[in-house]
């Protein structure tokens, strides 16, 4: 494995996770993105449990997007509260998905997600 690889700090993602359909759709689509090398789906939770660890390593990182289901915005809010510097935040209901109670998003509409964060991680702050 080249040692250069190993000293860059990923793309972390911090999805919303929550309870609808919004919330699963950013999780699959982090969880996607990580599987595919694009990054790294870092725990928020974690982060939200004052665990300092997680919150200083996530300070390291070059670019941190906040992935909120809908504007109640949980991920963004549980990463300010740690100082937690947040390059890109992303609402997917502000992307035209109607928030609803459907915990097995489709495919589609998640490849779709994806492919838009993936677009935000190369950019610049």
């Amino acid at each position: 494995m080249d040692k250069n690889i190993c000293s860059v700090t990923p793309t972390l993602y911090f999805a919303c996770s929550g309870g609808s359909n919004v919330g699963q759709i950013a999780n699959d689509a982090c969880r996607e993105l990580t599987r595919d090398g694009e990054g790294k789906l870092y725990c928020l939770a974690a982060i939200g449990g004052h665990i300092t660890s997680f919150a200083e390593s996530a300070k390291t990182s070059n670019v941190v997007i906040a992935v909120d289901g809908c504007g109640v915005k949980c991920a963004l809010k549980v990463l300010e509260e740690a100082n937690v510097p947040v390059t890109h935040h992303v609402v997917l209901t502000d992307w035209g998905i109607e928030k609803n109670k459907e915990l097995f998003p489709d495919a589609v509409v998640v490849q779709a997600v994806k492919d838009k964060i993936m677009a935000l991680s190369k950019q610049q702050g």
